[in-house]
């Protein structure tokens, strides 16, 4: 995943992005410790039930002691108890602390994304995006707390099992310890390929969650043309793709389990076998060969366990690979390290200066070819030109979306890019065409960009917006949830929201991207009369694609191809008969709201 569709994959070899994980483990101490703690006890408790074996059968066996057989049962009770109370500490410890990381990952993943510049979701799809911070911290979970933790009980039990083996007798021990490089090898090599297609299927089932995310959300465009089988045909396709590629990591996974058992209990078995012989030699007595046995098992289980969570560490690896980019994205739109500071008060004065810029995705075609134009403190610019002008690229850097490749854009005569671009924005309020309602109350959408406004405050910009006479007829009011993409409310009362949440934002530059372009002629009127009162003593930009505005603006720009190419006031535009004359023409000929769209 890179800006402007130089995505790479990245492959992992190792479980070494987990590595990355660490600064959000070490945070919770107190845990890590805990579960530590309790993984040792459990292990240590594991490796002594061996020793007393050992000893009820070569001391209370031979010697029909029935006390000291008595003492020792109860002695493993003991243990057991112990053993069983430190693995729920163990199970509680490692499943929080699991939980917590991958809470704070999620957090951090979705903070750093939302701020990274458009130019990496012209390139990006929403839907596979989240499904990394969903499903992949899902298998990150796993990873953290419940397979973390059986891995590393497992090796500590599988080289505690393994050290007591060389104290109990070191001529079967060679043996076993001959045989780990024939186990270790093949779980190497076949762990390799594990990662590759757990990577592989990841990416595939990410893949059909965009798609399904898209679907979705267009619902009603789906049954409209009637691509409801369509929909489910590719989706069917794309899920069978991840299903293939997760049964070929599922195929790996279990090749790699049944040949490290194989290896592992018939290195055991050949053990054993030897063992017998030097019991029935009187070399070995019967109580050391039953504690050698179950350290064996101990450590064959062990080693076998871990050939299986090794598989879901890779999984999880390759999970935190993919969160990892993420987290890793630089955005190019940053700060500077000494941001410069914006005059207050603010004046409102907009400027471009010779602005080349191309979009990062199309970086072969040039959206604006040096543009030049002021606009002073207060005044109201509208916009026009044909579909492709580069109207809507103006606003997007303003808002320092993007940088221009060459010139410059300024704020009050300071350069976009020296400031912080989060004190630019606090300077520009924007009405776009394409209003984004989020699936929450119509007091939180009104107040997106001032949260912490009152209700009165946000009542008052609903008044001034028009928009609080229907919001007044809903059941709960300003307390209404209004459903995802506001799918509840008509295309002109969703723009009279963005309207009210551009006036609670109070801005000192107000851009207007057609925002009467949804409604009707009489809601049209009532929000002009709002936008009105708005625009009084902003400076305001317009992208105009109703007479309505452009009349009343101070001047008018005619973009074409990137560039200014007519200049002034209504009439002395329709004096000059140019491109502003020929769109007029065509809208008072057609009759049509809207000139431009006639101009196509």
């Amino acid at each position: 995943m890179a800006y402007a569709g130089q995505a790479g994959e990245k492959k992992s070899g190792s479980l070494k992005p987990l590595g990355r994980l660490t600064p959000y483990v070490v945070r919770y101490r107190g845990m890590v410790a805990g579960a530590l703690a309790s993984l040792a006890l459990a292990a240590i408790t594991s490796l002594a039930l061996p020793l007393a074996i050992r000893r009820m059968i070569d001391h209370g066996f031979t010697q029909a002691d029935g006390s000291f057989i008595n003492s020792y049962f109860l002695m493993l009770m003991i243990m057991a108890i112990v053993l069983a109370v430190a693995s729920a500490l163990r199970y509680y410890f490692v499943i929080t602390l699991g939980e917590r990381v991958v809470s704070d990952l999620r957090r951090d993943v979705f903070s750093h994304v939302t701020r990274l510049s458009p130019s990496f979701f012209d390139v990006n799809q929403s839907g596979e995006i989240v499904s990394r911070l969903t499903a992949d911290t899902t298998q990150i979970k796993s990873a953290v707390g419940a397979t973390a933790s059986v891995a590393l009980r497992n090796l500590i039990l599988c080289l505690g099992a393994m050290g007591m083996m060389i104290v109990t007798s070191p001529k079967l021990s060679s043996l076993v310890i001959g045989a780990i490089p024939l186990i270790v090898f093949p779980l190497v090599g076949f762990g390799r390929s594990v990662r590759k297609r757990s990577r592989s299927a990841q990416d595939t089932l990410a893949d059909a969650s965009a798609f399904a995310n898209e679907t979705i959300a267009a619902s009603r465009t789906v049954q409209a043309f009637g691509g409801e089988d369509a929909a489910a045909t590719r989706y069917g396709t794309a899920v069978e793709t991840a299903y293939d590629a997760a049964r070929a990591a599922i195929r790996s996974r279990a090749l790699l389990t049944g040949i490290a058992i194989t290896l592992i209990f018939g290195s055991v078995v050949a053990v054993l076998w030897v063992g017998a012989h030097n019991v029935l030699a009187g070399t070995l007595s019967p109580g050391t060969l039953g504690q050698f046995l179950l350290y064996s098992v101990i450590a064959a289980g062990s080693l076998g366990a871990l050939s299986e969570v090794w598989g879901e560490l890779s999984q999880a690896a390759g999970a935190a690979d993919r969160l990892t980019e993420l987290l890793d994205e630089v955005s190019p739109i940053t700060a500077p390290t000494v941001p410069a500071a914006l005059p207050a008060p603010a004046h409102g004065r907009v400027q471009f200066t010779g602005v080349h810029f191309a979009y990062p995705s199309r970086p072969e075609r040039s959206a604006l070819h040096g543009l030049s134009f002021e606009v002073a403190p207060g005044e109201t610019v509208a916009i026009v030109g044909p579909s492709g002008a580069g109207k809507s690229t103006v606003f997007s850097l303003l808002l320092r979306f993007y940088d221009p490749q060459q010139g410059a854009v300024k704020i009050d005569d300071v350069d976009a890019r020296s400031t912080d671009p989060d004190a630019l924005r606090k300077r520009l309020a924007i009405v776009p065409q394409d209003v984004t309602i989020f699936a929450a109350s119509i007091h939180d959408n009104i107040a997106f960009g001032r949260p912490e406004a009152s209700r009165e405050e946000v009542r008052a910009a609903a008044i001034a917006a028009q928009a609080d006479e229907f919001i007044a007829r809903l059941d709960k009011g300003y307390g209404t949830e209004v459903g995802e993409r506001g799918i509840t409310l008509s295309g002109g009362q969703r723009q009279r929201i963005a309207i009210a949440r551009a006036i609670l934002k109070d801005a000192p530059v107000l851009l207007l991207d057609e925002a009467t372009s949804a409604l009707d002629a009489e809601s049209e009127t009532l929000v002009q009369k709002a936008l009105d009162g708005l625009m009084t003593g902003r400076t305001t930009l317009v992208i105009a694609h109703r007479l309505a505005t452009v009349l009343k603006a101070d001047r008018i720009l005619v973009m074409d191809q990137g560039r200014v190419v007519e200049e002034g006031t209504h009439q002395t535009l329709i004096r000059h008969g140019g491109i502003y004359a020929k769109l007029a023409k065509l809208q008072f000929e057609t009759g049509a709201g809207d000139f431009l769209a006639a101009a196509k």
